[in-house]
């Protein structure tokens, strides 16, 4: 019985670096970039550059009415209100018009990834852009990077 209390924690160290050599890979990809190279992507692209540029210059009309608002009369209140129920529709419906329009690319770009990810043994793989931005990832190999082999699925 003393022996078998020895014997099994040497035992369970044993087992540990098995344990700790888990084949669960992280890679990244460049989400943007295979939408900017993929075909059938024009109509997308197009529709964010135009939608951001119109939204742009409807939140400084926004902000000159606010600022005229703040100091004005009644009329000008009432001008900021239309304004920004305008800038509201507007914006909703470029929402659902890219969310349409995205909706094919998303789907190839998901399948893509999902297949170079299996290949490759990755177990997740993050939007490099997205990643970035929310300061996800604080390092990154350049190895674990799939934009290219996605580059590859989807073309």
């Amino acid at each position: 019985m003393n022996r078998f209390l020895i014997l099994a924690p040497l035992a369970l160290l044993a087992t540990v670096p098995h344990a700790q050599q888990s084949k669960n890979r992280v890679g990244v990809v460049n989400v943007q970039n295979v939408i900017k190279n993929m075909s059938g992507s024009k109509t997308y692209l197009d529709l964010n550059t135009k939608s951001s540029a119109d939204l742009k210059a409807r939140q400084a009309t926004l902000q000159t009415l606010a600022g005229k608002a703040a100091k004005g009369t009644a009329a000008d209140k009432a001008a900021l209100t239309k304004a920004q129920q305008d800038y509201a529709k507007v914006r909703d419906g470029y929402v659902k018009q890219i969310e349409t329009a995205f909706k094919p690319l998303a789907t190839k770009v998901n399948t893509a990834v999902a297949k170079v990810a299996k290949t490759n043994g990755y177990s997740i793989v993050l939007d490099a852009n997205v990643a970035n931005a929310t300061n996800l990832i604080v390092h990154a190999n350049t190895a674990v990077d799939l934009t290219q082999a996605v580059l590859k699925e989807v073309k």
